[in-house]
């Protein structure tokens, strides 16, 4: 997102520079860019850069390198069409070229259908490589009707605008506006407003995708909702109609913030639909009203570039703030109600400015007192009723009473609400039980204790990664998905008493609990890509599997699972378990056909190859068993009725797969397996197609 984001203020920046030469240079250059952008089509990439993936490291700046050398130029390119076209258009002498700015509400709603087009239509249907070749023809198309454009927009004008500059004409003006606002120069603070009513939606839109796949629920594809409602707050705020005037917004947008505060401090949870529901209304809301009033004070298209380069700025620093600076600031999504309280903030003001001048010191000196009187209560429910609702609801509740009158003055209300933030910090939440927070690259990963402190359990996101008792005869006992009553305990029964190789691979560490399998005789290697999790699993204070419950050397690998596995020697394990997936995103790249041949090359044989596929939103076993056809393997699922309840024991749901039917007999042979042919009509996902839409689970 960052990249984009910054490649987008690359193409305006450069937009604004060309508007100020001559058309005829203009179009030229233009046209040149749009030629060169050839040069690294059709997109792909190459196995150097896919070697190059830092392992021990922060792949932030590898990712964003990456992006640019390979799509950077096409789409730095293609993003400074757009100001560059409508400051043609202002110029046509067409009554509709007095306001051009619906036309960036047309180039959002294409951005929209393709943002929606691609899961639905594109990746279904079309490999990565034909994907790119559409897209290499797409781009020719564009570059010869930018061509067309600009010649057509020669011959209309002449040779009077071929060696000049394309002044604004008196009469190229925004409608409905003050005309002398719209013709001034913007001034520093106009442009300074225009930047924070950009970086507040961007920075909205990553904050509640990371929200709820942090604290609400863990669904695939989830982050391709609000970017569509980014964009269509885009659509409606620059449309020539406002489907919702700023005037219902700028009503609306202070109470739904106290409301959604409220819940967030009282960590209250409505079930995953209704407060995904509601976070993206909030969203949308605040979105659609930054947009809203940046449409409302867009000026003359004389500064038309400029207008969209501040716009493009605020974007990239939000992208920033939230993809590189919060993960390394906070230790959960803090960044999401900050930005609320900024989002409050930009309203317009009802007050006079007179009057706001004459009463400035009320606006700190309030917030200070709400903040102490949230104090106040707070010290009182912690000593009477710590950690009870109804005594956190009046710690809350009373000062928003007190604060909501003031939402007709911007920087009280904003600075009241921050206030009540603060103060609640010191209060005692329901059911927090988290032993520690960690945020970086990968996530947010939580380690917490149940109520009576016997279990204590690791969360990435909303996904369990492992659970381990504290009671002493129990610490050493595998729980979770990893229980010995569990599918997973008859694989490594079934290893254990084969005469395959004793080296055992297992990529994915979690809480390490499958350690507690390990025997004297075995080598085992844990493959992990997340450093957090490595530090977690090995501190004593938070789970002791791999410390205390271990019969062999503890050995990881960071980095990733596929490029790290290369360097394994052939035929060199017995078993292979894959444990890397999770319900919101699985890496795609661990099930293809060149991962299964990568995996069988490092396969003993007689060796097992295992995959872990428990997951609430994707039923993964077709793809697997479609991968186990593919290439002539048996292949069985293991599944977990759960039938006596186990404490800490959660059910799964597991795949294995062998060279031959031999290899695990005794496993096929059990009541829970059930055997998996594959079906040769559904594609097989390889490195270059993928259907995550056919394995959802629609429910």
């Amino acid at each position: 997102m960052v990249f984009f984001q910054a490649a987008l203020l690359a193409g305006y920046a450069y937009a604004l520079i060309v508007s100020k030469l001559a058309f005829r240079q203009q179009l030229m250059l233009q046209l040149l860019l749009l030629a060169l952008a050839f040069l690294s089509l059709p997109i792909g990439l190459s196995p150097s850069w896919v070697n190059s993936v830092p392992a021990n490291s922060n792949p932030s700046f590898w990712l964003l390198t990456c992006l640019t050398a390979l799509v950077g130029l096409p789409f730095f390119i293609v993003s400074s069409n757009g100001p560059l076209l409508q400051k043609w258009f202002s110029h046509t002498g067409f009554t509709s070229a007095r306001d051009p700015y619906f036309l960036y509400s047309a180039s959002n709603a294409g951005s929209l259908v393709a943002l929606l087009a691609y899961p639905v239509l594109l990746e279904p249907n079309f490999t990565l490589g034909l994907q790119s070749r559409i897209w290499t023809g797409g781009y020719t198309a564009l570059v010869v009707l930018v061509s067309l454009c600009g010649f057509a927009f020669w011959r209309l004008h002449g040779r009077e605008i071929t060696n000049a500059p394309l002044n604004p004409r008196s009469s190229v003006l925004v409608a409905d506006s003050p005309t002398e606002k719209r013709n001034a120069t913007p001034s520093v603070r106009r442009r300074l407003r225009w930047l924070l009513l950009a970086f507040v939606p961007s920075s909205l839109m990553l904050g509640v995708t990371n929200y709820m796949s942090t604290d609400i629920a863990s669904v695939p594809l989830l982050w391709i909702i609000p970017l569509a409602l980014y964009l269509l707050t885009l659509v409606f705020a620059f449309a020539r109609r406002q489907l919702i005037s700023l005037r219902v917004l700028t009503l609306i947008l202070p109470g739904a913030t106290l409301v959604f505060l409220l819940i967030y401090l009282l960590d209250i949870s409505a079930g995953p639909a209704v407060m995904i529901g509601f976070n993206l209304f909030y969203f949308f809301l605040a979105a659609l009203t930054c947009h809203s009033q940046l449409a409302a004070d867009r000026p003359s298209t004389t500064h038309l570039p400029e207008f969209y380069l501040w716009m493009s700025l605020g974007g990239v620093l939000g992208g920033v703030f939230n993809a590189l600076l919060a993960p390394v600031i906070f230790s959960s999504v803090s960044e999401y109600p900050l930005v609320m309280l900024l989002a409050c903030l930009l309203l317009p003001s009802a007050a006079e400015q007179s009057e706001a001048r004459r009463t400035r010191w009320m606006d700190f000196l309030l917030p200070a007192g709400v903040l102490l009187f949230t104090l106040a209560l707070g010290l009182v429910v912690n000593k009477v009723s710590p950690g009870k609702l109804a005594g956190l609801i009046l710690a809350f509740v009373v000062p928003m009473c007190i604060t909501y009158p003031f939402r007709k003055r911007p920087l009280r209300y904003a600075l009241c609400l921050g206030a009540i933030m603060l103060g609640a910090s010191f209060v005692t939440v329901v059911g927090k039980k988290t032993l520690h927070t960690e945020r970086n690259f990968f996530g947010v990963l939580r380690v917490t204790r149940n109520a009576s402190n016997t279990m204590h359990t690791l969360f990435h996101g909303s996904t369990i990664h492992g659970r381990q008792s504290t009671i002493a005869d129990r610490r050493c006992e595998a729980l979770s998905y990893y229980h010995r009553s569990g599918p997973i305990g008859q694989v490594f029964a079934t290893f254990q008493s084969s005469s395959a190789a004793k080296n055992v691979a297992i990529v994915g560490l979690g809480t390490g609990a499958t350690a507690v399998y390990a025997r004297p005789n075995e080598s085992w290697t844990f493959y992990e890509i997340n450093p957090a999790v490595v530090n977690i699993a090995r501190n004593p204070q938070y789970f002791t599997y791999v410390v205390d419950c271990s019969q062999v050397p503890f050995n990881v690998v960071l980095g990733d699972a596929r490029q790290k596995l290369r360097e394994a020697p052939d035929a060199h394990y017995g078993l292979i378990v894959l444990d890397a997936f999770s319900s919101d995103a699985i890496p795609v790249h661990l099930t293809t056909q060149q991962a299964i041949d990568l995996y069988l090359s490092k396969l003993a044989p007689g060796g097992l190859l295992v995959f872990h596929v428990s997951n609430r939103n994707l039923d993964l076993t077709p793809v697997v068993a479609d991968l186990a056809r593919s290439r002539n393997l048996s292949c069985i699922t293991l599944g977990d009725p759960m039938t006596v309840p186990i404490e800490g024991k959660d059910p799964s749901l597991w795949v294995v797969m062998a060279r031959s039917p031999t290899d695990f007999v005794v496993l096929a042979n059990s009541s829970n397996a059930l055997v998996l042919t594959g079906d040769d009509r559904r594609g097989v996902w390889t490195d270059d197609f993928s259907n995550i839409l056919s394995v959802f689970r629609w429910r």
